[in-house]
C-alpha cells in the first residue's frame, strides 16, 4: 500500500494507505501489493487525477525494480515494456508491407515508433490511439482532392506522407504532455487535457487547412479580411473554420471515449483549439514570412503549444 491522495469527479478527496488493486482499464501495469506499513506511505504521496485515467507513476517503473520493500517479491509489468514490443511489431509490419508509405516516409515511420513508445509507455493504448486518430484523419484529409491542389501549388509537399520533422512538430508538445500526465506528482489532470487540447489543435488546423484549400469558396487574410488565394498563409474560409472545429471534436470525443478526459471537458479541448489555430493563422498571416526559422514545422510546435496551453489554463479555471 502506498498513501494515496486524490480528489473525486463528483467532489471531496480520498486518502489513505491503499494497495494498487484497481488500475486502469487502459493500464496493463500490476503491482503486487507492498505492506501498509512500508516507509513510502508517509513519503510519497502523489495526487491523482479527477479523470478515469489515473496516476501511474508507480506503476511506470522496470519490471522487477523493488520499492525498497525486501523479501516481498513485488514485480512490476509495465506500460513501456508492452509499448517497446507492440509498436516494433507494427512498425516492422509497416515496413515489411509497405503499408505507411502514403502516410510516412521511412524516417517518419522511426519518429512515429518513437512517438509511439512515448505515448503508449505514457498513456498507454488511450494515448497511443488517441494520435493515431490525429494520424490517420490528417492524412485522409490531406488527401482530399490532391490532385487539384497539386495542380494549384498547393498540396503538401511528398504527396503529404509526414516525415520526421512533420511528426515531431505536430506531437512533441503532446508527448511531453503525455509523460508529463504520467510522471509527474502534480495534478495530472491538467496534463492530460495539455495533451488531448495539442492533437485536437494540431487535427483541427489540419482539417480547417486541407478542406478549407479543398472546397472554400473565399479565403481572407485573417488580419485584414481581404480576399487572398486559397492556401496563403494566414488564409481562413468559412468552410476551413467550421471543418477545423470538426477536426477538434473528433479528437476530444475519442479521448473521452478512451478515458483520458471527462465528457464535460470536450467544450475546454475545442475552444482552447480553436483560440490556437486562429494565432497559428496570425502568426501566418504576420511574421511567418520574416523569418527562416519559422518553418511550417515551427510554426506547427507553436501552435499546440499554445493549444496545451489555452487547455491547461481554462482546465484549471473551470476546476
Amino acid at each position: 500500500g502506498a498513501m494515496l491522495a486524490f480528489s473525486s469527479p463528483y467532489g471531496g478527496t480520498i486518502s489513505g494507505c491503499r494497495s494498487f488493486s484497481s488500475l486502469s482499464a487502459a493500464s496493463p501495469s500490476r503491482l503486487a501489493h507492498p505492506p501498509s506499513t512500508s516507509p513510502l506511505c508517509s513519503r510519497f504521496t502523489p495526487s491523482l487525477s479527477r479523470h478515469p485515467l489515473r496516476h501511474r507513476s508507480i506503476t511506470s517503473l522496470r519490471a522487477g525494480e523493488v520499492l525498497g520493500w525486501e523479501g516481498t517479491g513485488i514485480l512490476l509489468y509495465t506500460d513501456l515494456q508492452y509499448s517497446l514490443v507492440l509498436n516494433s511489431v507494427l512498425a516492422l509490419l509497416l515496413l515489411a508491407t509497405g503499408k505507411y508509405r502514403s502516410f510516412l516516409t521511412s524516417s517518419g515511420l522511426l519518429s512515429a515508433w518513437l512517438l509511439g513508445v512515448i505515448l503508449w509507455g505514457s498513456l498507454g493504448f488511450a494515448g497511443w490511439s488517441t494520435c493515431v486518430v490525429y494520424l490517420i484523419a490528417g492524412s485522409l484529409v490531406t488527401k482530399v482532392k490532391m490532385a487539384e491542389k497539386e495542380k494549384k501549388g498547393i498540396a503538401e509537399s511528398r504527396g503529404g506522407a509526414r516525415g520526421p520533422e512533420n511528426v515531431w512538430g505536430s506531437a512533441a508538445t503532446a508527448a511531453f504532455c503525455a509523460m508529463m500526465a504520467t510522471y509527474s506528482l502534480q495534478d495530472t489532470g491538467l496534463f492530460r487535457i495539455g495533451f488531448v487540447a495539442s492533437l485536437a489543435t494540431k487535427l483541427s488546423d489540419t482539417f480547417a487547412s486541407e478542406l478549407g484549400k479543398a472546397y472554400g469558396k473565399k479565403t481572407f487574410l485573417i488580419t485584414s479580411m481581404k480576399p487572398v488565394p486559397a492556401g496563403t498563409e494566414g488564409a481562413v474560409s468559412v468552410e476551413g473554420t467550421l471543418a477545423g472545429v470538426v477536426g477538434s471534436l473528433v479528437i476530444a470525443v475519442w479521448a473521452v471515449m478512451t478515458n483520458v478526459m471527462l465528457a464535460s471537458e470536450i467544450p475546454v479541448v475545442m475552444i482552447a483549439a480553436f483560440v490556437a489555430t486562429t494565432c497559428e493563422s496570425v502568426i501566418g498571416a504576420t511574421v511567418q514570412d520574416k523569418y527562416k526559422w519559422l518553418t511550417n514545422e515551427a510554426v506547427n510546435a507553436i501552435n499546440t503549444s499554445i493549444g496545451a496551453a489555452v487547455g491547461i489554463l481554462l482546465f484549471n479555471m473551470y476546476h
